[in-house]
């Protein structure tokens, strides 16, 4: 258990460190007409509300693979 926790830690903060770019190529036509400040908060707002839905996929997605463990 203790493992588990250590490598989501691990994961936690190198995915906190990793750059990413989440723009479609409209937003990025779009984030480029803006400017450099607005194309930031632009990319930051599309990868903050991808994290939701992808945290709750997740998060399920862990509950049922430890059920399905659990009747083995």
């Amino acid at each position: 258990m203790r493992k588990l926790i250590a490598i989501l830690i691990l994961l936690l903060f190198t995915a906190g460190s990793i750059r990413v770019q989440a723009q479609c190529s409209i937003c990025t036509r779009t984030a480029q007409q803006m400017g450099e400040r607005p194309a930031k908060a632009l990319n930051k707002g599309i990868i903050y509300l991808a994290f939701t839905p992808l945290a709750i996929l997740g998060f399920l997605g862990f509950r049922w693979w430890k059920s399905q463990g659990a009747d083995r």
